[in-house]
């Protein structure tokens, strides 16, 4: 399925895009799906496959062989073909918005402008960069390093991080409050270790990506030389930002990124930074204190800032401007540039995806909420929110039955834990009071205006927050979003009307098949509160050790199991997934997938269904637990190019499709009776991994 950007905040989604500047693979859409995917088709299943020896590949073998992945991918899944849907929906919405017929509502206005604007390229090529010129030209005129905070400061209202990254967010120990939080810099690598790994392809990289800026420098105007010289600059100064940041394992511990400390007293240890002038000029509310979270990131900037000349200072800045404006908003050859790296090279993709695509997902970028409004009034009934919440409480209640059961948990704990379960809040579909985007101005035939005046908007929108109660009733996706995520400190589930849809979520099968699909979805938001991770947050949000230290250790103890567990797996080459990287979302869909089992036969034995009667055709002839175990297996049927597995193995938490499979129900009983599977096969072991 999708994977999303990545961010500092603790929200775990379904699945999520390695965190590039430029997202060029993300969009895995077709011009012409056919009628929406069924959640479970026989005609996917690969019959000759043993289920008990591959249930991936019996269950997704026929889909892989029919569905190459096209020439503008990176991969290809079944997500992708609901996102096939979605996006024609979409681009309807937008043309018939962008017509410009009178009457439009102010929402309509802006989406539709902002669409018509992005989709004409020739206009971008012939306004170049001349929007980026007032912000470039500050840059330049920078006569000394005293004046960076200030300037550091107008690029972070215009949407542009710079050294660092700067945000507000949950109060780890107050989750009722937002409070402001220092971070490491977003990097232009994925992941600090593009930086330092010194086998032959990690340089090749390193050495392709150095091309790139030099390349994007010139450009925009620099002589050969002068590229050549600032995009040297641009590396070695990336390249110690990221020896100084945490790595991607360690940012999954929450105690690593909590430091909350009293503004003058940090403000004192990094002296060659004004902090309190950079946060007097981006306009914070009146801060006292701030959570720094990762002091050892900002004690190595200090010294980075303090021994760097004036002019690669800037060279660093403006590649941060560079790199950060949406390439749908920039002239072709720049354009270009950008998929040639962060497409061709990072991600394998051969061919750049049709501008529409790229259009109609900036907008979502920008206004999703106005676009959304449009998009749940075609796409999301009132009839599809109440079965939703249905299957989501009987997963609820599921998961209070299996607390009951755990043997390995003491009774007091069993008593924080149901306390947590049911102080979740459900958010389906979307948000109940939609975003106001009043203040922001879209004007068309200036897409870079545009792009720059979204980033700016969501920038003082978020810094606006700092010191405020906290606002529950946020979302974190659009609702076109196919995807869904738990937020620990708010602790939520959210599921987004884009992902309610065949072949997740199909009004017109049966029980058994919603529920071993969207079910076992819904079932892996809910663990995530209770993962290795969410586990560390108590039912208000906050930061708080609810464990007693024998189950704790227990815990860990069946967590290593997992861990060591996806170590095993290859995905590609000599590339082993990371069991400690993807701990959190293999542990939410082992136990997402047995929370819906559960809720299923529950279902199941209050509607008389019979689960040893085989269904019908339409059903491949399955029991109804058969049923169950393939609709969750063919939700995850996917093709992936070598690259894009080499890179994600380096940055997403979450596993290969293949792995969020077999390596789930291998350690479920129910499948391998289900299966009549034999201990010994491969998808029935002797020996199982099990927390929840």
């Amino acid at each position: 399925m999708i994977r999303l950007l990545s961010r500092f905040h603790f929200v775990f989604f379904m699945m999520i895009f390695p965190a590039l500047a430029v997202c060029y693979a993300q969009t895995n859409t077709k011009d012409t799906p056919a009628t929406p995917a069924k959640a479970l088709d026989p005609a996917l299943i690969d019959s000759s496959v043993d289920p008990c020896v591959n249930f991936y590949q019996y269950s997704c073998g026929n889909w892989l062989k029919k569905n190459p992945i096209p020439e503008d991918r990176s991969s290809y899944g079944r997500d992708t073909e609901l996102l096939d849907q979605n996006f024609l929906v979409l681009k309807s919405i937008l043309e018939k918005a962008a017509a410009g017929n009178t009457g439009r509502s102010a929402e309509e206005q802006k989406i539709g402008d902002y669409y018509a604007t992005c989709m004409d390229a020739d206009a971008i090529d012939k306004a170049g960069l001349v929007p980026l010129k007032p912000l470039l030209g500050r840059v330049d005129a920078l006569s000394s390093k005293d004046g960076l905070p200030e300037l550091a400061a107008a690029l972070q209202l215009e949407g542009v991080g710079s050294f660092f990254s700067f945000s507000s967010d949950q109060d780890f120990k107050d989750a009722s409050q937002q409070i402001g939080v220092l971070d490491q810099a977003e990097l232009g690598l994925p992941e600090k270790g593009y930086y330092s790994r010194t086998d032959a392809q990690s340089v090749q990289l390193r050495e392709q990506y150095q091309k790139h800026v030099e390349r994007t420098f010139e450009l925009i105007g620099e002589s050969h030389a002068q590229a050549e010289k600032d995009a040297a600059t641009v590396l070695r100064l990336e390249t110690a930002l990221a020896a100084a940041s945490l790595n991607n394992v360690e940012r999954r511990d929450p105690a690593r990124l909590y430091h909350k400390l009293e503004l003058a007293k940090f403000d004192a240890g990094v002296p060659n930074f004004a902090f309190d002038r950079f946060l007097r000029a981006a306009n914070t509310p009146p801060i006292q204190s701030l959570n720094v979270a990762t002091p050892g990131y900002f004690a190595a900037l200090n010294q980075l800032l303090g021994s760097t000349g004036l002019a690669d200072l800037k060279t660093y800045l403006r590649w941060s401007m560079l790199r950060r404006t949406p390439a749908t908003a920039l002239p072709r050859d720049l354009d270009e540039e950008s998929f040639a790296f962060y497409g061709k090279i990072l991600s394998g993709q051969p061919q750049q995806q049709p501008r529409w695509k790229r259009c109609v997902r900036s907008v979502d970028g920008a206004l999703g909420e106005a676009l959304g409004q449009a998009y749940v009034a075609q796409r999301f009934s009132p009839e599809d929110k109440a079965r939703t919440l249905e299957l989501t409480k009987d997963i609820e209640d599921a998961m209070n039955r299996d607390i009951d059961q755990l043997v390995w948990m003491s009774p007091q704990t069993k008593v924080k834990a149901k306390e947590k379960l049911h102080g979740v809040a459900n958010k389906i579909g979307y948000p109940d009071k939609w975003r106001d985007y009043t203040t922001l101005e879209v004007k068309a035939g200036d897409a870079l205006g545009n792009a720059q005046r979204a980033a700016a908007f969501e920038a003082r929108r978020d810094i606006a927050k700092i010191g405020k109660p906290v606002d529950h009733g946020e979302w974190g996706m659009s609702p076109p979003t196919v995807n869904a995520y738990y937020n620990p400190q708010m602790n939520d589930i959210n599921f987004p009307a884009g992902i309610l849809q065949p072949p997740y979520f199909d009004p017109t099968q049966n029980d058994a098949v919603n529920y071993g699909d969207v079910g076992g979805v819904i079932g892996h938001e809910l663990t995530h509160g209770f993962d290795d991770e969410g586990r560390q947050f108590d039912a208000h949000g906050n930061f708080v050790d609810w464990w007693t230290p024998a189950d704790s250790k227990q815990f860990s103890e069946r967590s290593s199991c997992v861990v060591k567990e996806f170590d095993g797996f290859v995905a590609v080459d000599n590339l082993h997934v990371n069991g400690q990287l993807t701990l959190g979302e293999n542990l939410a869909d082992l136990g997402g997938l047995k929370l819906a089992f559960l809720a299923y036969l529950d279902r199941a034995q209050k509607a008389g269904v019979s689960l040893t009667q085989k269904g019908s055709a339409e059903y491949g002839n399955l029991t109804p637990e058969q049923q169950f175990f393939v609709s969750y297996g063919q939700g995850w049927c996917q093709n992936n190019r070598p690259a894009d597995l080499r890179l994600r193995v380096q940055t997403d938490p979450h596993s290969p499709e293949e792995f969020r499979v077999n390596g789930v129900v291998v350690n479920v009983p129910q499948f391998q009776k289900a299966f009549g599977c034999k201990t010994g096969q491969p998808m029935a072991p002797a020996n199982r991994c099990e927390v929840w």
